[in-house]
């Protein structure tokens, strides 16, 4: 059976959903997922805290945990910038590794960092981030490291492609050029980078709608979609408490609620009750 690392490492091709607690988790597993992404964003957000890197290292483990009691797909990590310098990055990859992540990511911004698809961001140096990176794989060989640029936004394209360059020698498995601004752009870049290329396919933001498959054609071998399951069930939420709060009912929306048996599948409802009857009998067996 091929562990987590060999699927994320060896498969010749990645969707990658984007969750955000462990119930979002089992859905995508449900749908077909063969690894998920732990996004910073939907995280922060579902946390009601906006994308800034305010949330600690604990409170990223904890959901890393949580996710990883429920379901045991591949997980990516997005770590923001790794908590700090090269020492606080050595300290994040062995907890984030000891409570359930099979890769962590970590980007070339300062803190406190940027959605990647916002202006004004600043960049580290080349150097800094390497020696984040070098940090990274001195805490384990084990881990995936994806290494993400924001470089495209701040200093061009061709700085992005020679950072990714430099981050592929210092040890990065995965490479993650964030808010390309077109087909060109990513076709260039995977021309240019010579190693496993990630894809960011988020909403409303710098990269215009390109599907999988045609990120597959221009060589990348992941592709995200962080926030999207994250944003249709915060509209969805917003529209039931706004009928809620005017209608006082809602019988009148219930073709959009999961139900009960529905919700009770996700969560394996019955498991759980059937294992606790069948150890109830089993217990009047032992003398």
């Amino acid at each position: 059976m091929s562990s987590n690392k060999d699927v994320l490492l060896n498969s010749e091709f990645l969707i990658v959903p984007g969750v955000y607690n462990p119930f979002s988790a089992l859905l995508a597993e449900k749908a077909g997922a063969k690894a998920i992404y732990l996004s910073g964003a939907a995280l922060t957000s579902s946390y009601g805290l906006p994308d800034l890197g305010v949330i600690s290292l604990e409170e990223l483990a904890y959901m890393v945990r949580k996710i990883k009691e429920v379901v045991n797909l591949p997980i990516i990590v997005d770590a923001d910038t790794g908590f700090g310098e090269p020492l606080n990055v050595y300290r994040t990859i062995k907890v984030l590794e000891a409570s359930g992540a099979d890769a962590v990511q970590i980007e070339d911004q300062v803190n406190p960092k940027k959605c990647g698809h916002l202006d004004d961001k600043v960049l580290i140096t080349k150097e800094e981030m390497v020696a984040k990176i070098l940090a990274a794989k001195e805490a384990s060989k084990d881990i995936v490291l994806v290494a993400r640029t924001d470089a495209r936004g701040v200093t061009g394209l061709d700085d992005a492609i020679d950072r990714a360059q430099a981050y592929v020698k210092a040890g990065a498995d995965i490479i993650f050029p964030e808010a390309l601004l077109n087909e060109d752009e990513f076709k260039i870049f995977a021309e240019k980078v010579k190693g496993r290329l990630l894809a960011n396919m988020t909403e409303f933001g710098k990269t215009p709608y390109i599907t999988a498959q045609r990120f597959k054609e221009l060589g990348y071998r992941y592709v995200i979609f962080p926030v999207t399951s994250f944003r249709a069930a915060a509209k969805a939420m917003q529209e039931v408490y706004q009928v809620l709060m005017n209608e006082g009912t809602q019988k009148n929306i219930l073709n959009k609620l999961m139900t009960r048996a529905e919700q009770y599948n996700v969560i394996n409802y019955y498991f759980y009750e059937n294992m606790d009857k069948e150890l109830a009998k089993r217990s009047y067996l032992v003398k």
